[in-house]
């Protein structure tokens, strides 16, 4: 059987352990793309296509979460993906809440490269109380990519996308239970039920499935 193959651009600051939970059939070839430093001032144009460059074989399938959504889409245009999968993400930037257009809006994002480098436990220690160190090990396991430069970049990239109109071809599968980006802003997407932003981690299976499910229909 012909090998499919697959993609995976993790989430904002994340590695690609946050995949290590999927499964798939074996003529299913899995690859993960970390991120790389932006260049100084780059676009998020600009930095798809180094990072599509990554990407080796002819008509893969291209499968981002949370920021890597937003990556893929831009990939695509790049790439001539056989599909093009976005988990937990958005499709335009109309499907940013409230707190994200406000977060835009005063910059306050600027403040969190700090929190994550400077002040992550104490932050989660805060907000979470005992059930701090639990916390502080899935972000220490998850969420490896510090760097300052790449984290002011990303969230900036983030909140300031310019898409206006949805891609049809861009499959969507989102948690109704979404924290980040909440379903009541969403539009056309695949719909988990109780599912929440890290629903790549605690449903994994519910999400392999949806994926192979989609890679194996002809339709987008």
């Amino acid at each position: 059987m012909e090998k499919i193959h697959l993609y995976f651009v993790p989430g904002l600051a994340a590695s690609s352990k946050i995949f290590e939970h999927l499964t798939f059939p074996s003529h299913y070839e899995i690859h993960y793309l970390e991120w790389i430093d932006p260049i100084k001032n780059e676009s998020i144009e600009s930095y798809a296509k180094r990072l599509s460059a990554l990407v080796l074989h002819q008509n893969p399938v291209l499968i981002g979460v949370s920021f890597g959504g937003i990556i893929v889409q831009e990939m695509k245009k790049c790439l001539q993906p056989q599909k093009t999968i976005i988990v937990s993400s958005i499709k335009t930037k109309f499907e940013h809440s409230y707190l994200s257009r406000l977060a835009k809006s005063s910059k306050i994002y600027r403040l969190f490269p700090f929190l994550v480098n400077h002040a992550l436990e104490f932050s989660l220690r805060l907000v979470f109380g005992k059930r701090a160190t639990e916390r502080i090990g899935l972000y220490n396991l998850y969420l490896s990519k510090r760097d300052y430069n790449y984290l002011q970049w990303s969230l900036s990239n983030v909140l300031n996308w310019k898409r206006e109109n949805a891609d049809p071809e861009i499959v969507h599968i989102h948690g109704n239970k979404d924290e980040v980006f909440p379903i009541k802003y969403i539009k056309n997407c695949i719909i988990v039920e109780n599912g929440r932003h890290i629903m790549i981690l605690n449903k994994s299976k519910t999400i392999s499935q949806l994926i192979q499910q989609n890679i194996e229909s002809n339709e987008y």
